[in-house]
């Protein structure tokens, strides 16, 4: 895993606070598994139909009945269930899931979200994302600012096919946090060693950045 990788999963742990129902994305977000406390309480959801997963230890033997919604093997901790599909989802769309972290292809100041297709290459559909991104309480957005072409993933409006309208509430990446609000996205905190100005050079999307109350991670 990439340092930026390392920096955001680091930012990202201290959005769980104990005694919540987190859903993990598929991608960079199953790895936040690791960056929790062990003493934390916490119980995961998958939309698959388990709550109460964690990761599977590297010398621990797979279950083969035990995976999570991206076909990777996961173990459960004591007290967990395993439930269908159609309980997951009443779970999500009765908003029980306290906060969801998904990766994104693009977002936008609008909290806007595209992550399930870019046209001309495959996709396996838009799965279960589309349900998480409506419903669950809190979205919070994990990726690199940038694609690995230098491009900003931060824009002013998504150009990629949606997976829902307005349902972020804060995206981490590599460079910062930022906050949807109703006057555009404001910045929470900002890298170490990176400038405000860099970072908007980084961004298509207008920030507002109050300088007094950044911090820094």
């Amino acid at each position: 895993m990439s340092a930026d990788q390392q920096r955001i999963l680091a930012r990202a742990a201290r959005e769980v606070t104990a005694g919540q129902i987190v859903n993990l994305g598929i991608g960079l977000p199953t790895q936040l598994f690791h960056y929790l406390p062990d003493e934390m309480e916490v119980l995961v959801h998958s939309e698959n139909g388990v709550l109460g997963c964690r990761p599977r230890h590297a010398d621990e033997a797979p279950d083969w009945d035990l995976i999570d919604s991206g076909g990777a093997y996961i173990a459960t901790r004591p007290g967990a269930s395993v439930f269908d599909s159609a309980m997951s989802f009443a779970m999500i769309r009765r908003s029980r899931v306290d906060v969801t972290f998904m990766g994104a292809f693009e977002v936008d100041e609008l909290g806007n979200l595209a992550n399930w297709k870019i046209p001309g290459k495959f996709s396996p559909g838009i799965g279960g994302a589309m349900e998480l991104a409506q419903k669950v309480k809190r979205l919070v957005i994990l990726c690199s600012h940038n694609d690995k072409h230098g491009n900003p993933k931060i824009l002013e409006r998504c150009r990629l096919p949606l997976t829902a309208e307005r349902c972020v509430s804060r995206i981490v990446t590599d460079k910062a946090v930022m906050d949807v609000t109703p006057q555009g996205l404001a910045v929470v905190d900002i890298a170490e060693g990176l400038s405000v100005s860099e970072l908007r050079e980084a961004t298509e999307a207008e920030l507002i950045v109050d300088k007094r109350r950044l911090g820094r991670f």
